[in-house]
């Protein structure tokens, strides 16, 4: 027997799915339209934020660094743009050295190069672009170009490169710029965040020099440009831009070809040189030899590179200048003769008899002169450099007082030049030595440590820096001035100078008829003195003094004898000047390490200084080679104009209105004369030898 269905339950069975299936479609439309209203609502600003930020990418544009000129418009610092191979580990899929290997199969690419990707790889994080070929040429871009899809992370960049036409003139004047370090990175996030936000994008900073103490004059404002991408990551069209502000360009006090001059007249010797207008602490020359080329840093400085800078025994990496301390011999005889006239322990007429040394306790300590230079008052003591004199005026005197009284010139204090890393220097005391020893025993100042310090040795040690700024006191009376490099910073948009002002410091207190003495003697030291030959035919009346400076101690019953020394141990050279002696308009100390006697290799040279400075002479080859031996006081040809002596490897900026887009620079050249500052008034209230 056939059971008939039962329609009426079928159906109802039917009916109850079908309500349950549009229970459930309704319910599902319900939450797709309750997230459709939360995420088009609630969330609208938040999603349309984030879609945009994925569709529209802010790349960073670098400014052009700001340039640096000598004072004269000559271009010491600037820029040029170069393609760079660049690899992002983050980004490479296969192995890392592989790649490389394959990629020296398009582009040359050295053991050097593979050394300083690496050490670019220890010092960055893996997502950074890092470079591992520069300055590539147009056919080496093409090449990688058409296998660049073999490689995936690696791309070419086009990227400003600071360059320093005059290779390693000045090198420790302007620094260099470097890749921005692990150290500097985490300084830099101690920043405030608009500082920070200013250097997105930027690889590198200034590291030494000008170039490290005026960083954020020369960066320059960071821009940016809008750049709608693809999902694929790639630029579709550039949606808005801010250009980049360069950075100011920095005017220098310093003459280019007065220091090139000078670093020649130097040749192969170590030393230093500083010369100042005293009338507003404008640096003219900043010399310390032997240089190095900065250009080897801008890139990464490659390790055979970098082991011959640091490990050569002459120091070239060493700023002489600004961190080199010698003693500074008898160049300090007439700064002590200040003191003893300020002190009332001498008078110009109060002579002694000198019989060639003086004995102090059962220690002899020696003048250069055998037999000694007789009867000698003041002057004769500094034209004639009478160690003897000092001697007796330094055991007189006493350490602290003399320590009281040379403080005021600079010595053995920071002079705030606007460069990083200056040092201070010994200006020896009592209360210095408890400070520097711990033992009790060397804490005590012994008597017979005060006599050398007369004749400028013993714990003095003082820097080049110290010294010119010292005799710039002198000629001008004791006015003092904070010595500075920049001139004058120019804003590239706005075409303004902002002068770097003169900024007096107090002053030291001289009574004019002890000046007049000091000053009588000095020129004295360039007539009938101890540089009388150097300054023999000069066209101007120049003040000096030459000084000698012991390296290494001799034994009471030994000479001195250069020939039988390593070179390294013989006696420094040093000179201290200004000129013209009645109007100074420069001032120069400075040092030729191990060169024997200061008016044979030091004194020549700053003749050649005030030939250029006073009247624009410049040597010829054959001088200058004659001065690089130490064979020539004086000239040994007639100089020339320096007008037929370019500088080497510089051109001069454009005399054009600087703007952001073409930054140019309206540069002076060297001041005129100005009357000298008016003289205030009153200054008041270890080696055994030096010679001359």
């Amino acid at each position: 027997m056939t059971e008939l269905k039962n329609l009426e339950r079928e159906l109802r069975r039917f009916r109850g799915r079908l309500l349950a299936a549009a229970l459930f479609v309704l319910l599902a439309f319900g939450l797709l339209a309750s997230r459709l209203v939360w995420l088009q609502v609630y969330r609208h600003d938040d999603l349309a934020l984030q879609a945009e930020a994925n569709r529209i990418t802010v790349v960073p544009i670098v400014p052009n660094r700001g340039l640096i000129v000598d004072r004269n418009g000559l271009v010491l610092a600037t820029n040029y743009s170069a393609y760079t191979l660049e690899i992002t580990p983050s980004k490479v899929e296969a192995d890392l050295e592989p790649m490389i290997d394959a990629l020296g199969q398009v582009l040359d690419i050295q053991p050097r190069d593979r050394r300083r990707f690496k050490r670019l790889m220890d010092e960055s994080k893996s997502f950074e672009s890092l470079p591992i070929r520069t300055k590539l040429s147009d056919e080496e871009v093409a090449r990688f170009m058409a296998q660049r899809f073999r490689f995936p992370g690696v791309d070419v960049r086009a990227r400003l490169f600071r360059n320093y036409p005059a290779g390693e003139s000045a090198s420790h004047l302007l620094g260099y710029i470097g890749r921005i370090n692990t150290a500097e990175k985490q300084a830099m996030d101690e920043w405030d965040e608009d500082a920070q936000a200013n250097y997105k994008g930027t690889d590198y900073i200034g590291k030494l020099g000008l170039e490290q103490s005026y960083e954020r004059e020369l960066h320059g404002v960071t821009g940016f440009e809008e750049v709608e991408t693809s999902a694929g990551g790639r630029a579709v069209r550039r949606l808005r831009s801010h250009a980049a502000t360069p950075g100011n360009t920095l005017v220098l006090s310093v003459d280019m070809r007065l220091q090139q001059l000078v670093e020649q007249l130097y040749g192969e010797r170590r030393g230093a040189l500083v010369a100042i207008d005293p009338r507003t602490g404008e640096v003219l020359s900043f010399v310390s030899k032997p240089t190095f080329d900065p250009n080897l840093f801008v890139d990464g400085i490659d390790v055979d590179s970098w082991r011959e800078l640091n490990e050569s025994i002459d120091k070239p990496l060493l700023n002489r200048a600004l961190r080199g301390t010698y003693p500074p011999g008898s160049t300090y005889k007439p700064f002590m003769a200040l003191v003893g006239l300020a002190t009332g322990k001498r008078t110009p007429q109060q002579a002694i008899s000198d019989p060639g040394y003086f004995w102090f306790g059962n220690h002899k300590f020696r003048d250069d002169k055998e037999g000694g230079h007789g009867m000698v008052d003041m002057y004769r003591s500094i034209v004639h450099s009478c160690d003897t004199y000092y001697y007796l005026l330094a055991n007189d005197l006493g350490v602290d007082v003399m320590a009281q009284q040379l403080a005021p010139f600079g010595f053995g204090q920071i002079t705030g030049i606007d460069l990083e890393g200056e040092v201070r220097g010994i200006l020896p005391s009592t209360a210095w030595k408890k400070r520097a020893y711990r033992k009790p025993e060397q804490q005590r100042w012994y008597a017979g440590e005060t006599i050398s310090l007369g004749i400028g040795q013993g714990y003095n040690s003082f820097t080049i820096l110290q010294m010119a700024q010292a005799m710039a006191t002198l000629a001008a009376g004791g006015q003092r001035h904070k010595p500075h490099l920049v001139k004058e910073v120019l804003d590239v948009v706005s075409g303004q100078k902002r002068p770097v002002a003169a900024q007096p410091l107090e002053p030291v207190v001289i009574q004019p008829d002890h000046l007049a003495v000091v000053h009588h003697a000095l020129v004295g030291v360039n007539i009938e003195g101890t540089s009388a030959t150097a300054f023999r035919g000069a066209g101007y009346v120049a003040a000096g003094k030459t000084g000698t400076a012991q390296v290494v101690g001799i034994k009471q019953n030994e000479k001195y004898n250069a020939s039988k020394m390593a070179e390294h141990l013989r006696d420094h050279a040093l000179y201290v000047a200004y000129a013209p002696a009645e109007n100074p308009r420069i001032a120069v100390a400075l040092v030729v390490e191990n060169a024997g006697f200061g008016a044979q290799s030091a004194a020549p040279i700053v003749r050649r200084v005030f030939d250029y400075w006073l009247q624009g002479l410049y040597p010829t080859d054959d001088d200058i080679a004659a001065v690089q031996q130490g064979q020539a006081p004086v000239p040994v040809k007639p100089p020339v104009p320096v007008s037929q002596r370019p500088p080497v490897g510089l051109a001069a900026m454009a005399a054009s209105v600087p703007t952001a887009a073409s930054p140019a620079v309206a540069v002076p050249v060297a001041a005129p004369a100005v009357a000298p500052a008016a003289m205030p008034v009153i200054l008041g209230s270890p080696a055994s030898r030096a010679r001359p």
